[in-house]
Formats: C-alpha cells, sequence, structure tokens
C-alpha cells in the first residue's frame, strides 16, 4: 500500500541517511521512495527496519531535479514527506547509474524491470545460492547480457559441464539479446567429446613452480630432482611432455632416472590433458573471442582439472600488463579455492587465485566466483568481492559469514533469504544501482546439466 506525504515524515542530519519514526506501514526494507521537504525532491532506499519501535532507517541515493537524478550529491532535512517510488524515478535511478542489463524483475512494488551496471564488473563479484536455489540457471541469465550487450570477453570455468550450451539458443529465442547472441563469437573446450573442440594445457608453457606442482615437487625436500627439471628446460623444446622421458631414462645419473620413474608412477605422460601438436586453452582465450567455455568435468582425473585451471590463471597473470580485460567465471568455485585443499596442484591454483583477488583488478582481471557455501571459499578471495548476488540460503552460519563480508548488503534483506523461492535473488554492491530483491528473467539458452528426475513406473 502506498503511504502520502501526510502519513510519512522522514529527517535526515547528515545528507546521507534518513530515519521515519516508527510506527510505519506501506514501506517495507528494501524500498525505494521519494522524499520531499518542499525545496528538494530526493530519492532514498529503505535498508533497516528497527522491529523494537517500527521505525525505518535508510540512505539517500540523489537528488531528483529537472528529469533528472543527481547521485553525486543529497542534502540534509528536518522534515519531509515520505511517498513510494514512481516507475519514472526508477528510470531516472537506471539511467543516471548506467543500469543497462536487464536480468529480472524487481520484487519489490512498484516492480519494473531490475537492471544491472555493467561497466561495474570491472570488480570482483561473489555469487551463491544453496542446492535448488536456481544459482546456475540465473548465473547463465547475466552472462547472456554480458556477452550480448558488452564486447568484456568471458572465460567460464565449467565443472559440470553446465554452460557448453552457452552458444546454442532455446526454440523461439528472440528480441535484441538474442539476436546479438547469434553473433557472438562463443568456444566451448571439452577433454573427450568426439568433434568438439579439445580442452588442452601445454606443460612447457607453464612456470616452473606450476611444472613442479603438477609433477608433486617441493624444491627443498626433493630438491635433486627438482633441479633436474629446472635443467630440463632446453630438453623441453616440444609440446610432447612424453617425449623427454627416453632422454630422463638413458641418463647417467640416478636424479634424472628418479624424475623419469616419478613422471610414470604419477601417470601424467598418461593424461589427455596435454596439447601435444593441439592448440592448448591458453591459445584459445589469447585471441579473445566473446567467450571461452572451459568443461572441466570431462577429465578422466580431478587433477587434470586443475592443470588446466592452472595453466589458463598463469598464463593471464604473466600476461597480466597487456592490461586486456576479461572476466573470469568460476562456477562451484570451491572445487578451485577452498581453504581445505592441500595438494600441490590444488594449493597452488588457490594462491594464483588469490593473488588475482588481491592485485588483478587494476590488470582487468576480474573474477566471478559462483558456490553454494561461502564458507568453503577461501577468505582471502570472498574480502575481495564488491559485488553479491545471493539466492536462497538457508544456513545461519553462512548468513552470518555473508552479513560480515559484504556489509553494504541491508541486514535486513540478507534475512530474507531462506524464504526465496526458485530463481529469486538478492542483488546487492557496485553493480546494480541499489541493492534489489528480483525473479530472475528466462534463459535464452539451455542449461548444459540439470538434475536427473526420479524415475516413475
Amino acid at each position: 500500500m502506498d503511504a502520502s506525504p501526510a502519513d510519512t515524515t522522514a529527517r535526515s542530519d547528515d545528507g546521507r541517511s534518513f530515519r521515519i519514526p516508527g510506527p510505519v506501514d506501506g514501506f517495507v526494507v528494501g524500498s525505494l521512495v521519494v522524499v520531499d521537504d518542499g525545496a528538494c525532491r530526493q530519492l532514498g532506499l529503505v535498508e533497516q527496519h528497527d522491529e523494537g519501535r517500527g521505525s525505518l532507517r535508510g540512505r539517500l541515493l540523489g537528488v531528483l531535479a529537472d528529469g533528472l537524478l543527481d547521485t553525486r550529491r543529497s542534502s540534509a532535512f528536518a522534515a519531509a514527506a515520505v511517498v513510494s517510488v514512481d516507475p519514472d524515478s526508477i528510470d531516472l535511478l537506471h539511467s543516471a547509474t548506467g543500469a543497462a542489463l536487464e536480468i529480472g524483475t524487481d520484487l519489490t512494488p512498484p516492480g519494473g524491470p531490475a537492471r544491472l551496471l555493467p561497466h561495474r564488473f570491472n570488480r570482483h563479484t561473489f555469487w551463491c545460492g544453496q542446492s535448488g536455489s536456481g544459482k546456475t540457471y540465473a548465473l547463465g541469465v547475466v552472462l547472456e547480457q554480458l556477452i550480448a550487450h558488452t564486447a568484456l570477453p568471458v572465460v567460464v570455468f565449467d565443472p559440470n559441464s553446465d554452460f557448453v550450451r552457452l552458444g546454442e539458443l532455446e526454440p523461439g529465442a528472440a528480441g535484441a539479446t538474442a539476436d546479438a547472441l547469434r553473433d557472438r563469437d562463443i568456444r566451448v573446450l571439452r577433454p573427450n567429446v568426439p568433434g568438439a573442440d579439445l580442452l588442452r594445457a601445454r606443460f612447457i608453457d607453464m612456470p616452473m613452480a606450476s611444472k613442479a606442482a603438477v609433477l608433486q615437487l617441493d624444491p627443498v625436500v626433493d630438491r635433486a630432482e627438482f633441479n633436474a627439471l629446472v635443467h630440463l628446460r632446453d630438453e623441453l623444446d616440444t609440446n610432447d611432455l612424453s617425449s623427454i622421458l627416453p632422454t630422463l631414462r638413458a641418463a647417467d645419473d640416478h636424479v634424472h632416472r628418479d624424475l623419469a620413474q616419478r613422471l610414470e608412477n604419477l601417470g601424467i605422460l598418461d593424461w589427455e590433458v596435454w596439447a601435444g601438436q593441439d592448440a592448448a586453452a591458453t591459445d584459445v582465450i589469447s585471441e579473445r573471442p566473446d567467450a571461452t567455455v572451459l568443461d572441466l568435468g570431462g577429465f578422466s582425473t580431478p587433477d587434470q582439472q586443475l592443470v588446466v585451471a592452472l595453466a589458463v590463471l598463469d598464463d593471464l597473470w604473466q600476461r597480466r600488463e597487456e592490461r586486456r580485460p576479461v572476466l573470469l567465471v568460476i562456477d562451484e568455485a570451491h572445487n578451485l579455492c577452498s581453504p581445505n585443499l592441500d595438494s600441490p596442484l590444488a594449493i597452488a591454483v588457490r594462491e594464483r587465485l588469490i593473488q588475482i583477488a588481491a592485485e588483478g583488478r587494476k590488470f582487468g582481471l576480474w573474477l566471478l566466483l559462483s558456490t553454494q557455501r561461502p564458507s568453503k571459499v577461501h577468505a582471502g578471495i570472498i574480502s575481495q568481492c564488491d559485488n553479491l548476488a545471493l539466492m536462497k540460503m538457508s544456513s545461519p552460519v553462512d548468513l552470518d559469514g555473508l552479513a560480515t563480508w559484504f556489509g553494504y548488503a541491508p541486514a535486513g534483506l540478507l534475512a530474507r533469504s531462506p524464504w526465496f523461492r526458485q530463481g529469486e535473488a538478492l542483488f546487492a554492491g557496485g553493480f546494480v544501482p541499489a541493492p534489489t530483491l528480483l525473479k530472475m528473467n528466462a534463459r535464452l539458452t539451455p542449461e548444459g546439466g540439470v538434475d536427473v528426475p526420479v524415475p516413475m513406473r
């Protein structure tokens, strides 16, 4: 229900926030409002409800004047009438902030389209929701918008083959976004699918520390073998890792023969991940197609997923001074950056992601991390995220953690997450005009991996 100016009065002492004394009817946390003291009309967002007093608190988003919203200024007032926002003022908010990517419908009255700011994906983004919340489906909606309406290259680390059909369109898909997607260069690299472009890595191109992680070599504990690997650089003049095995076996010293045994015992030479004479994933990504999907789930061993991830992350980091923007979308991020992973390869991948999270932003290396459980992702990565997308989350521990990490998300909106329906989400942070509860739009491309149904008689 709408509140009239006679019903509700607000006060602002600092020109940044406002308070509506209680009890107040007609507004909920997340409501956009217009406050008018007679001299100035301003747009505000209700962020907090004091249940004891029934009062509301919020922040001022900018001044409404001359058909525009000026988000650079706001002013204090002793008493101002408060009314529900009108659709025209919401349009002004979208225009003023550059919110152009339509991803859903705003669930807070008066409703209307919910949009994201494409230019604010130059900050790291954290996306979470429990199983069944629609997290992966919803992420596809955002990726479709980014690929269709921006020139930002996207690399998707896809462990469950959920995005391998990102280059296809659903039957009957129409409109500007569908038309744009048809023209985009979307590459899908897969390990073992006949006819598909291969997902491969090149051992010779990896930094020495990463090569050692693949071979499980410690530079101190295994110093002799590690040193032998260092001096094998001249022998590694081919893309085929197995070509060095005869050289190692024929060596006069036991160290090189030990290194040969390590390669054979670990089964590394049998991995299908090695490029040989084929193109590596890093070669494809360096061409900067509009989107590159890395189907990590098709390898015969988990370590090979980590090899590809490490090779790609290392290559982008080594080329960081080129400052060529790219969005790195890591689905099921706990597979690559959990604090509990302890193998040499897993540690190397996690440490590179921590480095990119801390320092990559200024080089155009931006992360979008998606997971079911925030507690399964390393804190050093979450702490660097300036954007939040939250779907249904029932765990009190995880919600408390989100409230700690993402103080810009109103606590009252975070608390509603356990009651979200499938496809509903809270977006907060720099990539949205104001914290928003929304229902995601339908996908234009099919989801690659879907739940297996229960067989029925």
